[in-house]
């Protein structure tokens, strides 16, 4: 036994010895430039008092030995709106920074407006300094003024009187904000409106929206991460929902990437030169609602771009509704999905929906881009004219002959990213779309007269 023990103490004293007399690492100054996986780092536009995403920058030892950086440092100092991570600590200067042969180390950043912060484009340097010479990175956000409206538990956020919003400041919006029954609130043109994850905005009762936006300077809902990845991306907040006897009179707005972007529920809407896209579920969904949409562009809706249950009456005039949804190929993708019932809990409503359909584009991906399904002997009343549509037999839709069936719009560049749903000049929906007699439909979505025989859908 005794032995055995006298044995282990030798192999672990070998063992110390040998670790103590390694050779120790050295590090030398750097003789060349280091490199770096970029020059300029753009974060996404951010707002007082908000941090951004964290960005990457990878720094190469192209050296053949162990260098230490003598300095890491932001050239704005303690009173940049930046600050950088480098090896696991966070400051805005860094001594001494060792990086191996022929190794690499990241340098973190994000920006982190103070509050009150200017209204301004930020742009501050990491500069790297070594006798090889001094190396800048440039960094580079918009920081914008912000008015919040945070739910904390459950207590409501809520709108208790006629309110105007301008484009002052961004609003942005933590949770639910609620507008009070009766009350209207007024958003003038280049209002932006930004909800933060599970956030969206509530109408109640003969409440009221008006959205006075104007050709590029339009009303924009979407989610608070403004990065372009999230251009493309849905579920980023839920959406605005209005209830019974509510009003939606809404003129030059974008709203795209949450769940469900408009849920109007037995009220009155008026949507004009709009833009609505890339949500998760539906884009426009009417609850026996009374919709009618001039010159409205939609795309990329999981289920459905326009949704209808429970009876209504909607109105599409010279609307371009397209469905290139490709992040589930399991769901529908439709254009428009009709139901004469809506089943919510207890709550039920069954109805007879009509829709009018003139001088439209309804196409994507999917065969059957208008889906119709009847419960309780309820029926549809449905008038397509002069219109481009897809559809097979199975769907149910009889269209009479002024109407192009089946013939590809030719988009000029219906992937998200460009969102470009203008029709080249080839276009079957070329010199077909007849005078509405419509002081909305006039001018197309981009404010070009329509001289007629027009282009069908929103852009002449």
């Amino acid at each position: 036994m005794k032995i055995k023990i006298l044995f282990g103490i030798a192999f672990w004293s070998l063992l110390l010895l040998a670790g103590c007399n390694r050779d120790d690492i050295s590090f030398d100054s750097p003789t060349q430039l280091l490199r770096f996986s970029t020059d300029t780092v753009f974060c996404d536009t951010v707002y007082n008092q908000m941090r951004s995403e964290t960005y990457a920058v990878k720094v190469y030892n192209n050296e053949n030995k162990d260098v230490l950086i003598p300095r890491i440092a932001l050239e704005g100092g303690n009173s940049s709106l930046y600050r950088i991570n480098v090896d696991g600590k966070t400051g805005t200067s860094f001594e001494n920074v060792a990086l191996r042969r022929k190794d690499s180390l990241y340098v973190f950043v994000e920006i982190a407006p103070v509050a009150n912060a200017p209204e301004a484009i930020a742009e501050d340097k990491v500069v790297f300094s070594s006798p090889a010479g001094e190396q800048k990175v440039t960094l580079f956000s918009v920081v914008q003024d912000a008015e919040y409206f945070i739910q904390t538990g459950e207590n409501p956020v809520t709108i208790n009187e006629n309110t105007t919003w301008t484009k002052d400041k961004v609003k942005v919006i933590f949770g639910n904000l609620n507008v009070a029954e009766g009350k209207t609130l007024t958003m003038e043109k280049g209002t932006k409106v930004y909800f933060r994850k599970n956030s969206g905005m509530n109408f109640a009762k003969n409440s009221g929206l008006t959205v006075n936006g104007e050709l590029s300077n339009e009303v924009i809902f979407r989610g608070d991460r403004s990065d372009t990845k999230y251009d493309t991306l849905p579920a980023n907040w839920n959406g605005i929902k209005m209830e019974e006897g509510s009003l939606l009179n809404m003129n030059y707005a974008r709203i795209f990437g949450g769940n469900v972007g408009l849920q109007l529920k037995k009220n009155d809407a008026k949507i004009n030169n709009t833009i609505i896209h890339t949500f998760q579920n539906i884009g426009i969904y009417g609850i026996a609602a009374n919709i009618t949409a001039n010159n409205l562009v939609m795309n990329n809706c999981g289920e459905a771009d326009l949704a209808i249950a429970g009876g209504g009456t909607y109105n599409l005039n010279y609307c371009t509704i397209a469905n290139y949804w490709d992040l589930n190929s399991s769901m529908p993708a439709v254009g428009i999905f009709a139901s004469n019932i809506y089943q919510n809990g207890d709550e039920r409503v069954v109805g007879n929906p009509v829709l009018n359909v003139k001088n439209s584009i309804v196409y994507g991906d999917v065969p059957d881009m208008i889906a119709f399904t009847k419960v309780d002997g309820g029926s549809f009343i449905t008038d397509f004219k002069n219109s481009l549509l897809k559809f097979t037999s199975n769907s149910g839709l009889n269209p009479d002959n002024s109407n192009i069936k089946n013939e590809d719009p030719k988009f000029q560049n219906y992937f998200t990213q460009k969102m470009n749903l203008r029709v080249k000049d080839d276009s079957p929906a070329k010199k077909k779309g007849t005078n509405l007699n419509n002081n909305n439909t006039i001018k197309d979505i981009v404010g070009i007269t329509r001289t007629y025989p027009a282009t069908l859908g929103a852009y002449q």
